[in-house]
């Protein structure tokens, strides 16, 4: 029994368009979630956690741990007040704020005097198999780096286990080095989104060289335009990662800009591995057409078949079903008129003529060989 594949459903998310908007204006979207701030306070030796839902929660824990580096980790874009204080207590740029809740950036990375700003998409399956495209932006600026994202979906659960263990330099390498480990977590997840990717496809291969129908070219189409999806995120994300190892800012060290290599090399792969996936559910397309116009084929060839066989059949019953009459009103023979009318055993002799007639036409079809291709 064929297996079908899932039906991959695309969260939509309309854009919110304000024509003539002051640049810089900072507007919710309405399905924006409120806030929730988590603020990691580390050094070498120390981590200090604590949650809020205001500015104040923030500042508060920077004071408090003043020789740490700090995490400002924000899920849910839906305070507007929040990112205008955020973005007067770090002294930001009005359209850097714009650009964090204008949630359909691509991923690009800005230098600015004293700070930088970076975006990223992330890709995922949720569990309603709906194929989540959101975005992620974070701040690096002096020891602080703050990361905003757009739902309450611990993303980023591998760098917070990772802070707490406390080994590796996640501790030590500064905001930059926290900026390159949420940029390689979205990357690594783009290969396990891939991978899911992949086992659609070997799926979809399967049920078309076991039992083929129509479904397959709607899988295929939907794995592709899932497939595009995801090259537009990792194109202008491997420009954000050369950016950054070009990057003079102090902000990126040295350190930094080697790991970075590192993950410029995996955004090459998944685009790799996207541009191959690509093809592949294209040719898949292009084969269940093939096959179908194959077996159309076939099937014409069937009906050509029976169709030449039987059009003599059909010539010798027309010719003798005319109803021209034999005998004219006064009883005499009409000459050249049907005599096998009157022939003895003719309806038998008409049956074997039609007998042999199709007979000697399915003995040349069966000699070359055109039953065995069907």
């Amino acid at each position: 029994m064929a297996t079908y594949t899932k039906r991959v459903h695309y969260k939509n998310r309309k854009r919110q368009i304000n024509v003539g908007a002051r640049p810089g204006s900072i507007i919710i979207p309405d399905d924006a979630v409120k806030p929730q701030i988590v603020i990691y306070s580390f050094n070498e030796t120390d981590l200090q956690t604590s949650k809020g839902t205001d500015m104040k929660a923030i500042t508060q824990q920077i004071k408090k741990c003043k020789d740490h580096t700090h995490w400002i980790k924000i899920n849910g874009l839906g305070d507007a007040a929040l990112i205008e204080d955020i973005g007067t207590f770090l002294d930001i740029n009005q359209l850097v704020l714009e650009d964090i809740v204008n949630t359909h950036q691509r991923p690009k990375f800005d230098e600015y005097d004293g700070y930088v700003f970076g975006t990223s998409r992330v890709i995922y399956f949720n569990k309603e198999n709906e194929l989540v495209n959101c975005q992620f932006s974070g701040i690096v600026k002096d020891n602080i780096i703050i990361s905003f994202e757009e739902s309450h979906l611990d993303y980023f659960e591998a760098v917070t286990t990772r802070l707490k263990a406390g080994k590796g330099i996640i501790r030590v390498g500064g905001p930059g080095y926290i900026f390159y480990a949420l940029t390689d977590t979205i990357l690594d997840n783009y290969f396990v989104l891939l991978s899911q990717i992949g086992d659609m496809i070997d799926t979809t291969e399967d049920k078309l060289y076991q039992r083929p129908d129509k479904s397959i070219m709607f899988d295929a189409q939907q794995l592709k335009r899932t497939l595009i999806i995801i090259r537009r995120s990792c194109w202008p994300e491997r420009d954000k990662i050369n950016d950054m190892i070009r990057s003079e800012s102090d902000l990126i060290s040295k350190d930094t800009k080697l790991y970075l290599r590192d993950a410029y090399d995996h955004c090459i792969q998944a685009m790799d591995m996207v541009e191959s996936y690509k093809e592949v559910t294209s040719s898949i397309i292009d084969l269940y057409l093939s096959m179908v116009s194959n077996r159309m084929n076939e099937i014409m060839k069937v009906l050509t078949i029976i169709s030449v066989i039987f059009i003599p059949l059909t010539f010798i019953a027309g010719v003798y079903g005319m109803n021209f009459s034999r005998e004219d009103a006064h009883g005499h023979l009409i000459p050249d008129n049907m005599p096998e009318l009157y022939m003895h055993h003719a309806y038998i002799y008409a049956l074997l003529l039609m007998f042999f007639i199709g007979a000697g036409l399915v003995a040349v079809f069966w000699k070359k060989g055109w039953f065995n291709k069907l």
